[in-house]
């Protein structure tokens, strides 16, 4: 990503707040009316949607349990914050995705292939789909809408920023509403052809295809928070940036390791190992580490913490002083 802050987060938890509660405001309501279309019906699509829904709403109400208990400060136990406790929950998400989802659209599918149904009406569940098309298409523009923003704000494309942003939890409701658009249009396939042939064949199909569907958004859901939990470092261009601004800094010669962790959404830690000149006194190296300090957050607001280690050059560590009698 390009951009002043490239690991910026959103304008806050606020935005993705509101973005996660329209999201499971409409799965809920969704999940109830397909349900109801699936058994009158006996579509096994419409089952499989139903149980998308469901799945989707737990992972909206996992996702703002994130959101709360990633705000909690910093205490004596986690000095470093809670930002992190954001990722396991929206790791549990995606695990709720696959196990809510996609086992129950697999199984649906592969019984009425094997099996075969009766179907119903169809009327019912074309009413139902239509108006969740139009929910679900109102929250994925709610989602799109935050991440277009800051993508703009940024000025990363729109690709680049879902991929890379550390906000998972806008990420997962953008992904969970594109394949929530796509599953309904399976499941009109599916019913569709189902009413055309008179045969099963295609809803079961369409069952297992929106099982797919969902393993694929749940496997790249997990993936990403697998990431930010392992430790991700900020972007190359970041990382060239703070060792352009640590060179800058008088007193500062090299900088012989740096280390950075994305610790959540607008929240970087910085560790470096830093070679100063010879000549500097004490007070010089102290005031050089501030300075340092001031302008990587001048230039890099989401940088939350700064740790530099004075450490001697490479040459200049092997031939190392005597210590004084």
């Amino acid at each position: 990503m390009t951009g002043n802050d490239p690991m910026a987060g959103s304008g806050g938890n606020g935005d993705s707040t509101f973005t996660v509660i329209v999201a499971a405001a409409a799965n809920l309501g969704i999940a109830a009316a397909k349900a109801v279309a699936g058994l009158v019906s006996g579509s096994s699509a419409m089952l499989s949607e139903a149980a998308h829904s469901v799945a989707d709403t737990v992972t909206e109400v996992m996702l703002l349990t994130a959101l709360k208990r990633s705000e909690k400060p910093a205490d004596e136990d986690h000095p470093v914050g809670y930002a992190g406790e954001r990722y396991v929950w929206a790791m549990l998400a995606a695990v709720a995705t696959f196990v809510g989802g996609a086992v129950f659209s697999f199984y649906d599918g592969v019984h009425t292939l094997t099996q075969g149904e009766d179907l119903g009406d169809p009327t019912v569940s074309y009413v139902v789909l239509g108006v969740a098309l139009l929910l679900e298409g109102y929250s994925l523009r709610t989602g799109v809408k935050q991440v277009k923003a800051e993508a703009e704000r940024l000025r990363a494309p729109f690709s680049t920023y879902l991929r890379l942003t550390p906000d998972t939890t806008v990420k997962a409701v953008v992904m969970e509403d594109s394949a929530a658009l796509a599953g309904l249009v399976l499941a009109a396939g599916g019913l569709l052809g189902g009413q055309i042939t008179g045969s099963a064949v295609w809803d079961g199909v369409a069952s297992i295809l929106i099982g797919v569907l969902l393993v694929y958004v749940a496997w790249v859901l997990g993936r990403s928070n697998a990431e930010l939990l392992v430790g991700r470092p900020a972007p190359r261009g970041m990382r060239d940036g703070i060792r352009e601004e640590l060179l800058s800094v008088p007193h500062i010669v090299d900088v012989l390791d740096l280390t950075t962790l994305i610790q959540g959404p607008g929240e970087v830690l910085v560790a470096a190992k830093i070679d100063f000149r010879d000549v500097s006194s004490a007070e010089q190296v102290e005031w050089a580490c501030e300075d340092a300090e001031s302008q990587l957050r001048e230039r890099y607001p989401s940088i939350r913490r700064v740790y530099l280690d004075p450490t001697p050059g490479v040459t200049r560590h092997r031939a190392r002083p005597p210590e004084p009698a």
